[in-house]
């Protein structure tokens, strides 16, 4: 057999890519980004590996969030900053119910593609191209807007390569200070509509305050104020993906070079397509989306092809099926992950299964089916005695209308008050922090099971 190739996949059917109609143009980029510096370092997606192998046994814990789809024009280090900021908060409600290390990956730095259920729209008579992110074309609807540009993919990597500046920055330079980000927390929970989670609140201050107490202070503990933070996306624009990748001169194998962990999305996952050609020649660790239309055989073929040496940590199975459908089809394939003795991550992606269209117009998702399909994914793996890795979100740091419900109770009348996704709706930063601290209910409770089983 001969060995894998970053160009392999150009043998492969490929679907929801674009198709560039000035090749040359194409050829340039792509010959440009491949002399660019790598995104991200083998180094870093080995040890990110190593942490996912943690959450499939069960002592880590996996939060993944961020943009739907990044933009061009709402780039700022303000909201690269809030949504950091959140997912901090997040993280740290989360390793209080858990109890252990809590994992951070960013849907950023990389996600600027967006699959689409249709190749084209129709608006008022007029059809066009589907936009699909802003590294492939832009949202106006005009012909020259819709059209495939290959010089955005510059455009995205010089983005993308900010964003990790500043995020690395945060994640080191003394901004994700422990103490701070319980201040940030406590600030949530100081609303009357939020006082249920001030319990919560209090005990991680309690915590600390006994740390102080023992003379563990930012000064004696590095860990205190700095994190180690991750990034990923989709994998779906293939030729950015293959100008990225770089030989690790380490190992000898090859590296997605545009982010820790890259995904197949559920529209993208043909075992023998170009996608699942890409992701199982690199080293980084490979996320797979599994819907409602998964099968057993499909299953079976994709963990063999990605993860052919069953390596801990390098298939992260991210289910993402509905409010009320998770009983119906996460037991099959749980069933069939225990029958192949497979190594893998489960997550919850609540979000892509309940997405519906407000009275209004919008395209919203209510905040209680987001958290029905969590209870759910949890309610299964209590009784199927399997491990829960961790949850997937789409969120935002900054305070958007998007999504319903939760303690802000944002109403479907409330959506066009601050509507800025150019794709599907976020939840926002209370939104996410209330989440978490309901996940971290049911991390605490299946943490007391477990304890209680041992001792039985």
């Amino acid at each position: 057999m001969s060995e894998w190739q970053k160009t392999d996949w150009r043998k492969k059917p490929r679907v929801q890519m674009p198709d560039y109609g000035d090749t040359d143009a194409l050829h340039a980029v792509e010959a440009q980004l491949s002399k660019y510096p790598p995104l991200v370092f083998a180094g870093e997606a080995r040890r990110l590996k190593k942490h996912l192998g943690a959450a499939g046994r069960g002592d880590a814990f996996l939060l993944q969030g961020g943009d739907c789809a990044e933009s061009f024009e709402q780039f700022s280090a303000d909201s690269i900053r809030d949504t950091f900021k959140v997912m901090l908060q997040m993280a740290m409600v989360l390793t209080h119910g858990a109890k252990v290390p809590v994992i951070k990956v960013g849907r950023m730095a990389g996600q600027f593609a967006k699959p689409r259920s249709a190749p084209t729209e129709m608006v008022d008579g007029i059809e066009l191209p589907s936009y699909r992110g802003d590294i492939i074309n832009e949202l106006a609807f005009t012909p020259e807007a819709r059209r495939p540009d290959p010089a955005k993919m510059l455009q995205a990597y010089t983005q993308a390569a900010a964003t990790l500046n500043l995020l690395r920055a945060f994640s080191t330079g003394g901004y994700a200070d422990v103490n701070q980000v319980h201040a940030w927390t406590l600030g949530f929970t100081e609303s009357k509509k939020a006082e249920a989670y001030r319990e919560v609140a209090n005990r991680i201050s309690d915590t600390l305050d006994f740390m102080k107490a023992a003379g563990v202070t930012q000064d004696t503990a590095h860990t205190l104020q700095s994190v180690e933070f991750y990034t990923s996306h989709e994998s779906l624009l293939l030729e950015y993906e293959e100008a990225l990748t770089r030989r690790d001169s380490t190992s000898g194998n090859w590296l997605a070079g545009s982010g820790h962990l890259i995904w197949i999305g559920d529209r993208t996952r043909q075992p023998d397509g170009a996608h699942v050609e890409f992701c199982r020649g690199v080293l980084n660790p490979i996320g797979l989306k599994c819907g409602p239309t998964m099968t057993s055989d499909d299953l079976k073929l994709l963990m063999e092809r990605l993860n052919p040496q069953n390596e801990p940590g390098r298939l992260t199975l991210i289910a993402r099926f509905g409010a009320g459908k998770v009983g119906e089809h996460l037991p099959r394939l749980i069933k069939t992950v225990r029958e192949e003795g497979a190594e893998v991550v489960w997550v919850c992606d609540p979000m892509h299964g309940n997405t519906i269209k407000s009275t209004t117009g919008y395209k919203t998702r209510p905040f209680d089916s987001v958290l029905r399909e969590v209870r759910e994914f949890f309610a299964v793996h209590a009784s199927e005695g399997t491990v829960p890795g961790g949850v997937h979100f789409e969120m935002t740091g900054q305070d958007v209308t998007e999504c319903t419900g939760g303690v802000q109770a944002v109403s479907e009348e409330d959506l066009s008050d601050r509507y800025h996704t150019a794709c599907d709706p976020r939840l926002n930063a209370s939104q996410s922090l209330e989440l978490a601290f309901l996940v971290a209910e049911e991390l605490s409770s299946l943490r007391a099971a477990r304890l209680d089983r041992a001792a039985g």
